[in-house]
């Protein structure tokens, strides 16, 4: 079941303008600005404290000084596989890389890399639950959903020092 926003915040980062949306349990989406755009950039802005909080946890992230998020997220919508797909990623450590099939291993779902790949893709909260830090087997980037798309990925890979192939 969707939840409804009741709560919009927006922050600067080095990726692009960022815009949270949150509930009374927590936060619900994150977007990173693409194209100078927000999704609901039209809308006024209603903080609450768990999105104060968050905003804050993201300005240590891209300062270097939080390398863990425990902001309360409320993932509302999505599939069961997308859901399970989207609790590996968030046991991702800062710093640490999967590929996509390993992804699918540790999940039970062995040879389903591009059902993976749509999870990651789908993710409503990129940055707080990691899956910019999925890259294919060989090591290369195949793609990003966020912001401006592969170079939004290769700033988060190199700003936890991930490495990856061009």
């Amino acid at each position: 079941m969707d939840s409804i926003p009741t709560a919009l915040i927006r922050l600067p980062s080095p990726i692009g303008r960022l815009e949270l949306t949150g509930d009374d349990v927590g936060v619900l989406t994150l977007a990173i600005e693409r194209d100078g755009h927000l999704p609901l950039e039209t809308q006024p802005e209603h903080p609450s404290p768990v999105l104060e909080e968050a905003a804050k946890q993201l300005t240590e992230y891209f300062a270097g000084t939080r390398t863990r998020f425990d902001v309360p997220m409320h993932l509302a919508g999505g599939t069961a596989f997308q859901r399970a797909v989207w609790a590996r990623l968030d046991e991702l450590d800062f710093g640490t890389v999967t590929s996509y099939g390993e992804l699918g291993l540790s999940i039970d779902r062995p040879g389903s890399g591009r059902a993976i790949g749509g999870a990651v893709g789908a993710n409503p909260l990129p940055i707080l639950i990691g899956c910019h830090r999925v890259l294919a087997s060989n090591g290369r980037i195949t793609g990003y959903s966020g912001g401006s798309g592969i170079p939004t990925k290769e700033w988060l890979l190199g700003h936890e020092g991930i490495e990856y192939r061009s």
